[in-house]
């Protein structure tokens, strides 16, 4: 499927061979146990295999370029590749504008395990110095919410150079615009909760890699650990996807717009779009401004995450977790008409 357009392999991706009078995508399986005799560790368990987790694995690897394991939330992808990586005395590389989760786990877990944690903003030239002793460096492209382009094939040159490895968070991405493995990242990870899943109604995440190792690893920690997700959750998640190639070009299609009138707009500074994915960030005066902003719309929900067929936004200062100003939006398109998302986001600027 490597020669095939983004949305036909996202249509055929992890489908089995055409069955007569099968289903194209077989129902989930629910399982726990299942009838084992003899000796050995009983295969499929619930908790360590599915056949609709490695249906949805299979898909994912065509569009990663790699292994993938499917977790039960990207904060479980993520706490797979942190946790069982880096011991006392290793070195940790990553953004100190990455999710959340991501710095709590290395200030309050690694830092505490005798990791040293370097934080340092998401800009090649200040990761490029701090690399130089690193055990693993974690980067965030497009940043979340900077929006910052990262170059991963000269991160990856230098992380490998110092004898590290890279691991990159593309959700903002997804695979249909970046593919890490491809340019020699470690791992590729991501949060399926956003564009994979597509209709803001699952938890999910992933991790992809090229290393068998690797793979085994994250996938005896998904086990041990009990992060697994759901046959029924994957399985819905593997039924959106087919979608995902039309719904994004509509949501860059919107965000485009939407870049076009916010930069002309009075009430607006410092828009931000990295020209991929639904995400844009824009900032208004201040908070008031802002929720004002969000309540004013007709069509755009006031709420967290991205990636999902309903246009969402939020004033990203209300965590208190991100260095952004009051007014700070971010912006998710969703697939509506164009013209009546434009209009709406106008009036509601105007309101």
């Amino acid at each position: 499927m490597s020669g095939d357009g983004d949305s036909t392999r996202s249509v055929h991706a992890g489908l089995p061979p055409a069955g007569q009078g099968e289903p194209f995508l077989p129902g989930p399986t629910f399982q726990a146990g299942n009838h084992w005799s003899g000796d050995g560790a009983p295969d499929g368990y619930g908790r360590t295999g599915n056949p609709t987790w490695s249906r949805y694995e299979a898909a994912l690897g065509e569009l990663e370029g790699g292994e993938v394991v499917v977790l039960s939330s990207g904060m479980a992808a993520v706490a797979a590749v942190l946790l069982p990586i880096l011991e006392p005395g290793d070195v940790l590389v990553a953004p100190a504008d990455a999710y959340p989760g991501v710095r709590v786990i290395a200030t309050d877990h690694l830092a505490k395990r005798g990791v040293e944690v370097r934080l340092v903003p998401s800009d090649d030239a200040a990761i490029l110095a701090a690399i130089p002793g690193a055990t693993l460096v974690w980067v965030e492209t497009p940043s979340n919410p900077g929006m910052v382009l990262l170059d991963v094939a000269a991160l990856v040159e230098a992380a490998h150079a110092a004898g590290a490895l890279l691991a990159v968070d593309g959700t903002v991405a997804t695979p249909l615009r970046q593919r890490a493995l491809e340019l020699g990242a470690d791992f590729a990870m991501a949060s399926a909760s956003k564009y994979l899943s597509g209709h803001s109604d699952l938890v999910l995440g992933y991790v992809a890699t090229r290393d068998p190792a690797h793979g085994q690893a994250i996938r005896a920690w998904r086990g041990l650990t009990g992060a697994i997700p759901g046959p029924f959750e994957v399985w819905l998640a593997h039924r959106s996807l087919p979608t995902l190639a039309v719904r994004l070009e509509r949501q860059e299609a919107n965000a485009a717009a939407l870049v076009e009138l916010l930069a002309e707009h009075r009430a607006v500074t410092d828009v931000r779009w990295p020209g991929m994915g639904a995400v844009l960030v824009f900032t208004l005066a201040d908070a008031d401004a802002a929720e004002r902003f969000l309540a004013a719309s007709r069509l755009v929900t006031d709420a967290t995450s991205f990636g999902g067929v309903h246009a969402t936004a939020e004033r990203r200062g209300r965590w208190g977790t991100d260095a952004v100003p009051d007014g700070f939006i971010r912006f998710s398109a969703g697939i509506e008409d164009t013209a009546d998302l434009v209009a709406d986001v106008r009036a509601a600027l105007e309101a």
